[in-house]
């Protein structure tokens, strides 16, 4: 068994150090079904244990790239919103009534934000 004071390096891992090893008995199912919720979380078995039984949030990495192609989306709809309101200024008189418009850029924008609420749920950063 290892010093519990020495510090070790992973081998040729990222620099974190580590000062203990611990077992853990799982049967075979136990041991896929860890893996697998290791896979989905984009952690290795030991950093997902290390986070559950340390009680530090686990965020599925389809998580966070749903959110970061939520963030595009919202992204391309503010840019729609924008050039939707510079194409109705230019032809002010021209298509629908103001009144319409402004509805439409608010509905825009009110849809704009609930994607972004919608993100923070998924994957807060």
């Amino acid at each position: 068994m290892r010093n519990a004071d020495a510090q070790q390096p992973t081998g040729g891992r990222s620099g974190r150090l580590h000062g203990q090893r611990i077992e853990v008995w799982l049967t075979t199912d136990e041991k896929q079904a860890l893996a697998n919720a290791a896979a989905q979380a984009g952690l290795s078995a030991s950093a997902f244990l290390r986070a559950a039984g340390l009680n530090q949030p686990i965020h599925a990495k389809a998580d966070a790239e749903a959110a970061d192609k939520l963030v595009k989306v919202a992204a391309d709809l503010g840019r729609f919103g924008g050039l939707l309101k510079l194409w109705l200024s230019e032809r002010r008189d021209q298509g629908a009534p103001a009144v319409r418009v402004s509805h439409l850029l608010g509905e825009t924008h009110a849809l704009q934000q609930q994607m972004l609420q919608l993100i923070m749920q998924v994957a807060p950063r």
